[in-house]
């Protein structure tokens, strides 16, 4: 019985810390192996490489479950809420995630669930290669259309935000890294 209860909770299990290893993939993999095979499972079904993937959620949640945007405060004391909607390891935003959910009929996804979570980057990815013509292996293009928006990108709106730039290319640098760490350990 002891065994069973186990590897329920070992089912259910949600990992709200970030991994110790964000800086080495092989380390992340071998910490967090079923971070790995959910971004594996992604890019089979989406194509999306698992490099692009961990890239982008190290810049979007550092792989956190439960990351959420910093409060807003008024006159520095007076909580105004939160920035955005976006929650979890992906920081979909609420009308993105129920989006997707209907789109994939997966109306028990979560975003504190990694493979839900990958899942989802798989399916905006998609989407943004469909509707804005960028490769899935284009690191940099796929991180600012899921920063920007589908329609925010196609009107280059990142173009007026030269810190956003900065931070796409910094997020393509790390797919990179990623890319020649991953052939090492595969």
């Amino acid at each position: 019985m002891g065994a069973i209860c186990g590897l329920a909770a070992g089912c259910g299990q949600r990992e709200f810390s970030a991994p110790r290893s964000l800086d080495d993939a092989c380390a992340l993999g071998r910490e967090r192996p079923h971070y790995m095979r959910a971004m594996q499972r992604t890019e089979r079904r989406w194509g999306v490489p698992v490099h692009v993937q961990m890239a982008t959620f190290h810049q979007e949640s550092r792989l956190v479950g439960d990351a959420r945007p910093p409060f807003r405060y008024a006159l520095d004391v007076i909580p105004m809420g939160r920035l955005s909607s976006a929650f979890g390891y992906s920081q979909a935003l609420d009308g993105t995630w129920d989006e997707y959910r209907a789109d994939t009929r997966n109306r028990r996804a979560q975003r504190t669930n990694i493979n839900d979570a990958a899942d989802f980057m798989g399916w905006y990815m998609n989407r943004t290669r469909e509707r804005n013509g960028v490769a899935l292996t284009d690191t940099r293009n796929q991180y600012l259309a899921y920063h920007e928006g589908h329609a925010g990108f196609a009107r280059g709106s990142h173009n007026a935000k030269p810190w956003l730039l900065d931070v796409a290319d910094r997020v393509a640098a790390r797919a990179e890294l990623y890319a020649t760490q991953l052939q090492t350990c595969r």
